[in-house]
């Protein structure tokens, strides 16, 4: 299996630290508004890895982080004139209904910045006493970068670079611009922790590097995040957590591209900025995870419309491939089904190639329709293996006929007045009218209700447009 690494900028063989065993860490949401796109991208991405890496036989543990103490949070609760918690609580809960409707499993553990204060303390105090931070007269205390001799190797830039052509914050209380907060003082009224440097609370950097050391150890195989996250959010854990440790922190970094909305970066200035939920109240969440996953993780994925309806007929290809077949259960695969999946481990294995591996899953089920049609015998083994490597992507493990009905909800008719018609079309054919039939089922496209005729009956589905 190869990964690319962010850090070596190359496709490396994946070997996990513990045979048999991964353990990742991803950069999860800041929890003070509703989770936007690029959160689901993130989520998406990492949720296909974890699936994989565990269908193939490898024990898995997936932490994603929360950050619930941040200057965003405080701001915002103070906006709404309700309490942190109360607005962290609300917000979490929102993002695990968000990713349970795009199918995404939860991590193993979600561990929140206020339940690790006390080891964010610890390492904190390590750094100080290695000479890598300092306490500052007005109670903050700061990372001393130049200190640190790998600084810049995530993002291969040099610190002098960095200086001269980056905005750097001026602060009087800083040895050098380049440093960066570690513990901040709380200002009257903030929500605080006791500290040996007073009240206060956890930069953002270090709390990932304190969390992801809890709950993975020292070192270990793979940390994610977005792709606006390399610098300086990862660069600072780097430095943090092997300055503190001594040892290399992380073996594999990993990035996911960003999500443009038509072809423009997403951002609320421009006002094509969508969470989550906006986009699942008009679309269908499977159509959306489509979306994410039929491009490579590491690519930009553009949001438009177009590519809404793209996703959707795609579905529908495979969705009408499995219908009218049994689904549960399975039967032993065959050699035609192990060349399929032989092509998917492929795709996948060489840094997780989603797009190539959905290539494969179009084989399969153009095989399958051909098979319904020339041998019937082996429809139900492909099908079995087109719903069990679709499974692998998050995909395909709706009923096909509820899937091609849209739900009940998005129908320009009741699926009572739909049978109703369906009923009348046949009465007519009965009586040799096929004119009222032909216009029945014509009255019924010009809704988007697509009739199939078959010896079982007539059947419909929903022809999508958006």
């Amino acid at each position: 299996m190869q990964i690319y690494n962010t850090l070596t900028r190359r496709k490396e063989t994946f070997v996990p630290i513990e045979p048999g065993r991964v353990r990742m860490y991803v950069c999860g949401m800041t929890v003070y508004d509703y989770c936007h796109l690029g959160h689901a991208r993130v989520m998406v991405a990492f949720d296909v890895v974890t699936r994989y890496l565990r269908w193939r036989g490898l024990d898995v543990t997936y932490v994603r982080n929360i950050t619930d103490i941040d200057d965003k949070i405080l701001k915002r609760a103070d906006e709404n004139g309700e309490s942190i918690g109360a607005l962290t609580e609300r917000m979490i809960a929102a993002m695990h209904e968000d990713e349970a409707r795009l199918f995404v499993l939860r991590p193993d553990h979600e561990p929140r910045a206020t339940g690790h204060v006390a080891e964010i303390i610890a390492m904190i105090e390590t750094l100080i006493d290695k000479g890598y931070a300092y306490a500052a007269s007005n109670g903050d205390v700061y990372y001393r970068v130049r200190k640190f001799e790998g600084y810049g190797k995530l993002n291969n830039r040099d610190l002098d670079e960095m200086r001269s052509g980056a905005r750097v914050e001026v602060d009087e209380h800083k040895e050098d611009p380049l440093d960066f907060v570690l513990w901040k003082a709380a200002k009257p009224g903030e929500a605080s922790w006791s500290s040996p440097w007073g009240e206060g609370r956890p930069g953002w950097h270090i709390e990932c590097s304190a969390m992801s050391t809890c709950c993975l150890g020292e070192t270990f195989d793979i940390h994610g995040g977005g792709p606006d996250l390399t610098f300086p959010h990862h660069e600072n854990e780097i430095a943090q957590s092997e300055a503190a440790t001594g040892k290399p922190y992380v073996n594999t970094w990993m990035h996911a591209g960003a999500v443009r909305v038509d072809q423009e970066k997403m951002s609320k200035s421009l006002g094509n900025f969508f969470t989550i939920r906006e986009v699942l109240e008009s679309h269908d969440p499977e159509v959306v995870r489509y979306l994410l996953v039929a491009s490579h993780y590491r690519s930009a994925i553009n949001y438009a419309p177009e590519s809404l309806a793209d996703a959707r007929k795609s579905l529908e290809r495979f969705y009408n491939a499995l219908e009218g077949l049994a689904l549960e259960g399975g039967e032993p695969r065959g050699e035609v089904d192990a060349r399929f999946a032989e092509r998917f481990i492929a795709a996948m294995d060489d840094d997780f190639n989603t797009a190539e591996a959905l290539s494969v899953l179009f084989d399969l089920a153009r095989e399958l329709n051909r098979a319904k049609k020339e041998a019937p015998g082996l429809a139900p083994g492909l099908a079995h293996e087109l719903k069990r490597l679709g499974g692998v992507l998050g995909l395909l493990q709706q009923e096909p006929e509820a899937f091609l009905k849209g739900g009940a909800g998005e129908l320009p008719l009741s699926e009572a007045e739909i049978e109703a018609k369906i009923v009348a079309r046949a009465e007519a054919k009965k009586a040799r009218d096929f004119a009222a039939a032909d216009g029945i089922r014509d009255e019924l496209a010009a809704l988007g209700i697509i009739l199939k005729d078959s010896r079982e009956g007539t059947s419909w589905v929903l022809e999508k447009t958006d």
